[in-house]
């Protein structure tokens, strides 16, 4: 496999002048039928989106109508009898199986009770996409796959927030409860295309996987200049849509909670910290211990094992620093548990 065909299944492209750019999602739907059972969700707590598409589900109660399953957060070989295929990717393993090291043979990761095999036997999200027609990826999550098709619904993850938002009421716990409310509709999706996608979202991926010094300086001055914006306006109010917590808030908060514990170090996004904003640590605090179901769905364990041992390149030896960023546990001030979602 090339360098070009391995970075492409990774989706860790760059273009000509060393820029990231970020391979569209090739399986998009805004349909399903909304049938108990018949879906499965790929996850890996690692990856922001994964986990807001987890968060998602929790939210609105379908853990009994929607089967998931969990990676391993250590990247491995997904063909490894084939010399000639390099790729590295996420992989399924079972609590208690043997430790994992990283794709050089460093260090040791352990199999947690966090991970959950496919129930259909898939060996990495690879055999999943393989499986549904497609071999040539970016093997990405999350992933909704149709068990009763056999195709993937959509490895889009904002495609899969808005299935989940309200195409699966009718089997949802919380039908009630609604991420995309209608009267802030553009002025989310405005922001969320102008700011919080292309320069946190998307902005930390560009620092991290630039390769080239003009690309890294234009991506992270795009960047804190967001960051900057961001805590501002979430001075005056408590969420970006106001005193509700939408989809919006949703994406900021994954990115986030990453940011200080793995993307100051190795994204190189080191010009402030999260901490140091203190309208945005007090937003990840109140998100993380107001909206239980996102708390559920956020393992910092697993998002620094992730990101310090899956790409040789940026860390050889596997390390795994010491912090876990900051106490999500501290005090926020921002407003009560109760009542932060909007209702149909």
């Amino acid at each position: 496999m090339s360098a070009s065909a391995l970075a492409a299944t990774t989706n860790t492209v760059a273009n000509k002048d060393g820029a990231y750019v970020r391979h569209a999602a090739k399986h998009r739907t805004d349909a399903v039928e909304a049938e108990p059972g018949r879906y499965h969700l790929h996850i890996a707590l690692a990856c922001p989106w994964a986990a807001g598409a987890l968060s998602m589900l929790y939210l609105k109660g379908l853990e009994d109508a929607i089967s998931l399953s969990v990676v391993h957060p250590t990247w491995q070989r997904t063909r490894p009898d084939d010399p000639e295929d390099q790729h590295c990717g996420w992989v399924y393993r079972a609590p208690g199986d043997a430790p994992l090291s990283n794709p050089l043979g460093h260090g040791s990761y352990d199999c947690d009770d966090a991970l959950i095999p496919d129930p259909a036997g898939a060996a990495s999200i690879r055999d999943v996409y393989a499986k549904a027609g497609d071999a040539s990826g970016p093997f990405t999550t999350p992933a909704l796959f149709d068990k009763k098709t056999g195709k993937l619904v959509s490895n889009e993850s904002i495609d899969i927030l808005k299935l989940l938002n309200s195409a699966f009421d009718k089997v949802a716990k919380h039908p009630e409860r609604n991420f995309y409310p209608s009267d802030l509709a553009g002025d989310l999706q405005a922001l969320n295309d102008d700011l919080v996608y292309p320069n946190v979202n998307n902005g930390v991926y560009r620092c991290g996987f630039a390769k080239s010094q003009k690309a890294y300086d234009a991506a992270v001055a795009g960047l804190f200049e967001a960051l900057e914006d961001l805590d501002k306006r979430l001075a005056s109010q408590r969420f970006l849509g106001g005193d509700k917590f939408s989809w919006l808030d949703l994406r900021l908060y994954h990115t986030l909670v990453r940011f200080d514990p793995v993307y100051v170090v190795y994204f190189k996004t080191n010009v402030k910290r999260i901490a140091d904003y203190p309208n945005l640590v007090s937003f990840i605090r109140d998100v993380y211990q107001s909206v239980e179901p996102v708390r559920r769905a956020t393992n910092i364990k697993h998002i620094k094992m992730h990101y310090y041992t899956s790409h040789p390149t940026l860390n050889t030896y596997g390390i795994i620093p010491a912090s876990m960023g900051p106490d999500l546990e501290a005090e926020h001030s921002r407003g009560p548990a109760g009542d932060v979602y909007f209702t149909h």
